[in-house]
């Protein structure tokens, strides 16, 4: 079976709970399991990662976990029928003070600071942009609005000003509390909802390192781009996360749907410059939730994100809750399959005019230079903290990179990588007794055979973090 370059993400939900079910969409191709923070209590969490760990023994394959926080949700209150219909030209109110259940006329706020944020004239979407609405006065604590687009309006559903600009911080107490429980199973990575700064990703990062000390562990950060404020600010949050995600429905009711497929391209492209990862999100294969085959425009969104050089194209309801949740990975998996083998390499583009300060990043482009004009089997990459291998998937070449490490949770983390499939192993101190053993792992797993030629980085003296200095291309003897 051909290798997959591009990783799959899918959302655990009660669709997908089942352990026979997990394990079966592990092997069908799931790469990362996200846990949405958003539902469930910390028990409920708790309880899903070690499913997924015991799945993922069981189908001998290693994925990494992913705990989505929730973060700060600007919703309506409830309603005393569950929901309303709002008619176009109608007046609905949103009143911070409300304490009684919502009614045809008015409904209470989860977010009580609305009142102060809006104004006259601004534009409110609710329920992703299915229902908007225009801000008439302020009066007090009553936000007295005109329907311009009608519709169902239900419980908690979710507020966006158009253009962005709720001052909503990103990290809540609940998501702080989300972070501790996270850590205590050890997330490989942990999402931010709603980022507007490095600030945000950067207390992100201080928590979940506080919260993750005791278990010797460090996630990566994927700061979620869902905000109008985000874009301006997308390099410097970019650089204080590991990767983003590009979560098309809250950005898409802030900046408008036809924005999104550039910005889309231009986050993927900024993310590789930066030697981040980035994970392509929302809608990819929506109608699978209730049908057993995609329509003709998801296969080719899916397809777009791929050619565009997404490390990652993620699964939502599709997974948690919808009907087909292993048929949906069956089927996205074909599609990444089927696009990567149309792009075209030009690593040689890739690096004119490129100059390296690091040793170690040198190596690891001259690995994929070499193999490319070789045409070598595999590059390997003996990785202790998986930078090395990172820097290679930045690239785009059809030789598929095997990681090798002696740390699971580097293996976890590189999961996501683009084009790198991580494996586990013990490394000796001896360098020539590694590259041996690093051959007979190829072997005996069938990625290499005799007279196959392969590119091999590693580091002298052997197990130091960062310490990648050598280069070896070798023909299987």
């Amino acid at each position: 079976m051909p290798r997959r370059a591009t990783k799959i993400v899918a959302t655990l939900g009660p669709a997908s709970s089942d352990a026979a079910i997990l394990e079966q969409m592990i092997r069908a191709g799931v790469n990362v399991v996200r846990l949405n923070f958003s539902h469930g209590k910390a028990q409920d969490h708790i309880d899903r990662a070690r499913l997924v760990r015991e799945a993922a023994q069981r189908a001998g394959r290693e994925v990494a976990i992913m705990a989505d926080l929730q973060g700060p949700k600007i919703r309506v209150g409830k309603f005393a029928e569950g929901k309303v219909f709002l008619e176009q030209g109608q007046k609905f109110v949103l009143d911070a003070g409300r304490s009684e259940l919502g009614d045809i006329d008015a409904v209470g706020l989860d977010y009580k600071s609305l009142p102060s944020e809006v104004k006259a004239g601004d534009v409110l979407l609710l329920n992703d942009g299915l229902i908007v609405i225009v801000v008439d006065a302020v009066v007090g604590d009553k936000v007295h609005t005109t329907v311009k687009l009608g519709g169902e309006l239900s419980n908690n559903k979710g507020i966006n000003k158009q253009g962005g600009g709720l001052t909503a911080p990103a990290l809540t107490g609940k998501d702080m509390e989300d972070i501790r429980t996270a850590m205590s199973f050890q997330a490989d990575y942990v999402a931010v909802s709603f980022p507007k700064n490095a600030t945000d990703m950067e207390m992100a990062r201080q928590l979940c390192n506080v919260a993750a000390a005791e278990y010797n562990h460090k996630p990566g950060l994927i700061a979620k781009i869902e905000r109008a404020e985000a874009i301006p600010k997308l390099e410097e949050i970019l650089l204080a996360s590991d990767g983003i995600m590009v979560a098309r429905g809250d950005l898409a009711v802030e900046v408008g749907n036809a924005a999104v497929p550039a910005l889309q391209k231009r986050m993927i492209k900024m993310a590789r410059e930066h030697d981040k990862v980035v994970i392509t999100a929302t809608q990819m294969m929506e109608s699978m939730i209730t049908n057993p085959v995609p329509t003709r425009a998801e296969v080719s969104d899916v397809a777009n994100a791929v050619l565009d050089g997404t490390d990652a194209v993620m699964l939502s309801a599709e997974t948690a809750a919808g009907k087909y949740p292993l048929e949906t990975v069956i089927e996205m998996a074909k599609i990444c399959l089927a696009a990567e083998s149309s792009e075209m390499v030009k690593l040689d583009a890739d690096f004119t005019g490129k100059t390296f300060t690091r040793i170690d990043q040198s190596i690891a482009m001259g690995a994929l230079f070499t193999a490319h004009h070789l045409g070598a089997k595999a590059i390997v990459a003996m990785t202790d903290s998986g930078s090395t291998a990172l820097w290679m998937s930045r690239h785009l070449i059809h030789v598929p990179i095997y990681a090798l490490t002696p740390k699971v949770s580097t293996q976890r983390k590189m999961t996501l990588y683009r084009n790198v499939r991580p494996l586990l192993m013990g490394t000796s101190a001896d360098r020539d007794t590694a590259l041996m053993d690093a051959e007979k792992h190829l072997k005996t797993r069938g990625i290499v055979q005799k007279g196959d030629i392969y590119a091999i980085t590693c580091g002298e003296p052997m197990g130091a973090p960062g310490g990648t200095n050598m280069l070896k291309i070798c023909a299987v003897s």
